[in-house]
């Protein structure tokens, strides 16, 4: 079953749930240790894990990614370079780069095509659902958005917790069989 941003995102500020999350993805970053993360870690001012999650994925670009790959089904270069946002190739190179070695995304050879890269969500990067779900929310809520552009926070305001539970299990189904394949 698939959810297009379109049928998905409306008005609430982040709820116990949304917290619980990302108490949740901490724990497991914190389990997840390379090079790159312990130099990282050297030079970050706070251990606070609300800071320690934006350094992960707190731009712009780093988000957009994430949810193109979990609304919009995006999982090729070409497909994020023609998001609605702009994206220039090199910010997308450097962003999927980042993603790829914080554990957010997982980069593997696409076996339709030689040349081609497709790029899969991991487990953490699927439990940052409730949080793309809950800014779409506040979006809708508190910027002047289109009933077009708002529909899809709508939807998972509507949901909530049991239609993003159920998006989460699709998209663990979707980009475990990548990851197999």
């Amino acid at each position: 079953m698939r959810f297009s941003y379109g049928d998905v995102c409306q008005e609430t500020a982040l709820d116990l749930q949304s917290v619980e999350v990302l108490e949740h993805w901490y724990e497991n970053a914190s389990s997840f240790k390379n090079e790159s993360n312990i130099s990282m870690a050297n030079q970050q001012r706070s251990q606070c894990p609300v800071n320690l999650s934006l350094e992960v994925f707190g731009d712009r670009w780093s988000l957009l990614i994430v949810r193109d790959m979990m609304f919009a089904g995006k999982r090729h270069f070409r497909e994020f370079l023609q998001s609605d946002e702009g994206i220039s190739s090199n910010i997308l190179t450097e962003r999927l780069g980042k993603l790829v070695e914080q554990g957010v995304l997982r980069k593997s050879d696409d076996p339709t095509h030689k040349q081609k890269a497709i790029y899969s969500l991991t487990p953490m990067g699927i439990d940052l659902l409730p949080v793309v779900a809950q800014i779409g929310i506040w979006g809708r809520k508190h910027l002047p958005v289109t009933r077009e552009s708002a529909s899809a926070a709508a939807a998972m305001e509507r949901g909530g917790p049991e239609l993003w539970k159920q998006m989460q299990a699709e998209l663990r189904k979707e980009h475990a069989a990548a990851r197999k394949g």
